[in-house]
């Protein structure tokens, strides 16, 4: 063997005599083939300790052999230029690895092919960022391990101090990265560019691994990047840095829930956590699936033994308290969200802790304007800068953003400590304020009464405001959290004449809403506050509201039959003819639905003889609505022609038009008309007469936009393409279920029965 400290030909011979290929060799070592192929013709003349004791394992080296192919690896390695003087001690190693590391897979494979596109000798560059607690560090620090036997020369790792007051300057890191190399301090220049230059030369062709950990920004790094040769560049940073061009990027996301799971597992040992499943799971929810909050968690049990896991998931159940036992050591979710706090700038300190307020998972720039006090321009500012900052998420679509849960809690924290409760209050009273007055004025345009139609007269912001239904839908589907909270706190605060105003104006967009459950919520605080301010009629106008809602967005008909019954007596008090046929109306839909069918019979009759004495446009859609309900009753009992009949009077009151109210709603009404009269012909078994006007009902539902009247139109049809043997029937029924399953209808079933029975005969035939 050669003894003259040439590392490539003795690495070669010991190749030889094992009787290895390079690509054998590099696989069991774990390098990749041009690395070896470099280290044997001498391009890479001193690889680190690491790298050649996994060569001897791979060689099967004994002892001796494993020491002569160190040493004269060790005699290939960069020496400090002591000859001009002392050089810096810092030597950049990587810190130590975690043996509990879990998840990432995806992200460590493609550093691996990171790794083999340096090997082609152009540097590449890493970035991973995310919010606080995601464990970027952890994650760099495994990576930069799992893949220095790639980078034979060094692996360096670097922390920027990123998050303190003064993080580290490019000329200090330069001096630090210069002096790990080799280089003596006195001969490395004073400029950082200067530096920056040496830098870069002194890489060369090294297949070096640099990790530069809390990244500050984009300045802070670029000088430190290699500029040519086989490199690998790993940055960590909270901020995104989206300055630095063409790197891969690397945005890690929060743990899946059995990824966190796993995460307490290997650091409790299975058998504790499998003895707590659930509470395992429940602890991995509380903690948000934030690995540094998981981490904590499994620490502090690890540190009390005895301590059951389900413990711990209680204390963390209690929001007031889920921080404060967030912690284990000198391990702090609070600490960690805290070094991104103190940097940010005022307005967005406050914009970060006031936005926190807002009810839902997620707000608009217009809430946190409204919380924070700032304009919106400010707002929108502020908010990309939390993004940046990895402190707030934004949607992919939508200009909305959202907080981890943790986060939040740690917002409001400081809300309470930096604000108080006279600030807090006043902000959330100006931001309830503006939402029901906007929430008020998007609704109306919805509103059938055309003289009340002037939603632009009420908005707060005519200039943003909404414009036309489509976009008014919009705003109300997407703040919802935002005006129902708004409402709530006005109830609260005995606002009442806002209350009604607001629950007046979302009557009809209720309508094409049904399938939300929070217009039982709403209706309830409009009864409270009418009775608030002594206004029989107004409550019940509000309790026939409240009726409806129990029957068609909860299914509860105890509850409606209960709100119909008072909203007739408060109706025949005060003289409201009108409001006394809905009443009964609705307490008819709530006895057939109890199963009392004669009783809703009788109901009916007499409503619809109240409303046929009126002669208002709203006593002529009430009383559409009745007769489509007595038609549909009279159908269910088996009596379909005399359905039929009331059913075509229904349509020919849509066709000769009410007085005031628009093409649409009217055509809304019709379509009902046709829905039912499609039913009336299927259960008179004229199938193939049924299915004209059900596909119409069905196309005007989803013109509309009525998802729960669109899906029921679709089971009917279904059900009388099925009876014809259409090839459509099938199709068309799946889709019914799944709609219906989705809007949580009492229908659903209804479907699946159908869907398996029209199964069941096809296979039959």
């Amino acid at each position: 063997m050669p003894v003259d400290g040439e590392f490539g030909q003795r690495l070669r011979d010991l190749r030889a005599r094992a009787g290895l290929s390079q690509e054998a060799l590099a696989h069991e070592a774990g390098a990749s083939v041009r690395a070896l192929a470099d280290m044997e013709r001498g391009r890479t003349r001193g690889p680190q300790r690491r790298t050649v004791q996994a060569l001897a394992e791979a060689l099967g080296l004994d002892d001796d052999e494993t020491a002569r192919l160190e040493e004269s690896a060790a005699l290939g390695r960069p020496r400090p230029r002591t000859a001009d003087g002392p050089s810096r001690p810092a030597a950049l190693a990587l810190p130590r690895d975690i043996r509990d590391f879990t998840a990432r897979a995806p992200a460590l494979a493609r550093l691996l092919e990171l790794a083999q596109d340096a090997a082609a000798g152009r540097p590449e560059v890493g970035v991973v960022t995310g919010q606080p607690g995601l464990g970027k560090t952890a994650f760099a620090v495994h990576a930069a391990h799992r893949l220095a036997p790639h980078f034979p020369d060094g692996q360096f790792a670097l922390d920027l101090r990123g998050m303190d007051p003064e993080p580290t300057a490019p000329r200090e890191a330069l001096a630090r990265l210069l002096g790990a190399t080799g280089i003596a301090d006195t001969a490395i220049p004073n400029g950082t560019d200067e530096r920056a230059d040496l830098w870069r030369s002194s890489l060369g062709d090294r297949r070096v691994l640099l990790l530069l950990d809390n990244a500050a920004d984009e300045d802070q790094i670029t000088p430190l990047l290699p500029g040519t040769g086989p490199s690998l560049t790993l940055v960590t940073s909270r901020h995104s840095l989206a300055g630095l061009a063409s790197v891969h990027r690397c945005d890690l996301a929060l743990l899946r829930r059995e990824e966190a799971v796993e995460l307490l597992t290997r650091i409790l040992g299975p058998d504790r956590v499998q003895a707590e499943a659930q509470a395992a799971r429940d602890l991995a929810d509380l903690c948000g699936h934030l690995p540094l909050a998981v981490r904590i968690a499994g620490q502090r049990l690890l540190g009390r033994p005895h301590e059951r896991l389900g413990k711990l998931a209680a204390r963390l159940a209690a929001e007031g308290r889920r921080l404060d036992g967030l912690q284990a050591g000198n391990l702090r979710v609070r600490a960690a969200f805290a070094l991104s706090y103190r940097q940010l700038s005022p307005e967005s300190s406050t914009f970060l802790r006031r936005a926190a307020l807002a009810a839902g998972a997620d707000f608009s720039p217009e809430t946190g304007a409204l919380l924070s006090g700032l304009s919106y321009d400010d707002a929108c500012a502020c908010a990309e800068e939390l993004t940046d900052a990895g402190l707030l998420q934004s949607d992919p679509e939508a200009e909305r953003y959202r907080y981890h849960d943790l986060l939040r809690l740690y917002a409001i924290e400081q809300t309470d400590t930096e604000d108080g409760p006279g600030v807090r209050e006043t902000a959330l009273d100006r931001t309830a304020r503006w939402m029901l007055r906007r929430a008020t004025a998007a609704a109306l345009h919805f509103e059938v009464d055309q003289e009340r139609a002037v939603p632009e007269h009420g908005d707060p912001d005519p200039d943003t405001a909404p414009a036309g239904r489509d976009e008014a839908r919009a705003w109300l589907e997407a703040e919802r959290p935002q005006w129902l909270a708004a409402l709530r706190r006005a109830h609260a605060s005995g606002w009442h004449r806002e209350v009604l105003d607001t629950a007046e104006a979302m009557h009809w967009f209720s309508d094409v809403t049904q399938h939300w459950e929070q217009w039982v919520e709403v209706f309830t605080r409009a009864v409270e506050s009418a009775r608030a301010l002594g206004s029989r009629q107004e409550e019940a106008v509000q309790l026939n509201y409240l009726a409806w809602a129990h029957n068609l967005c909860v299914h509860d008909p105890e509850a409606a039959l209960t709100s119909a019954d008072a909203a007739l007596v408060a109706a025949r008090e005060c003289g409201d003819g009108l409001q006394e046929g809905w009443a009964l109306g609705y307490g008819a839909g709530a006895l057939h639905r109890l199963g009392r069918t004669e009783d809703a019979h009788v109901r009916l009759r007499a409503s619809a003889r109240c409303l046929a004495a009126q002669d208002s446009p709203q006593a002529r859609l009430a009383e559409l609505t009745i007769l489509n309900t007595l038609g549909t009753l009279l159908r269910q009992t088996g009596r379909a022609a005399e359905a039929l009949d009331i059913h075509r009077r229904s349509e020919q009151i849509c066709r000769a038009g009410i007085p005031g109210r628009t093409k649409e709603l009217i055509g809304l009404y019709h379509a009902v008309a046709r829905q039912q009269i499609g039913n009336d012909l299927a259960a008179l078994e004229r199938w193939h007469e049924a299915e004209p006007p059900l596909r119409r009902a069905l196309a005007d539902f989803e013109a509309a936009q009525m998802p729960i009247w669109a899906a029921q139109a679709r089971l009917d049809l279904g059900r009388a393409l099925g009876a014809t043997g259409h090839p459509e029937a099938r199709r068309t029924l799946l889709a019914a279920r799944d709609a219906l399953a989705a809007l949580k209808s009492p229908r659903r079933m209804e479907a699946a029965t159908a869907l398996a029975e029209l199964d069941r005969d096809t296979a039959v035939r």
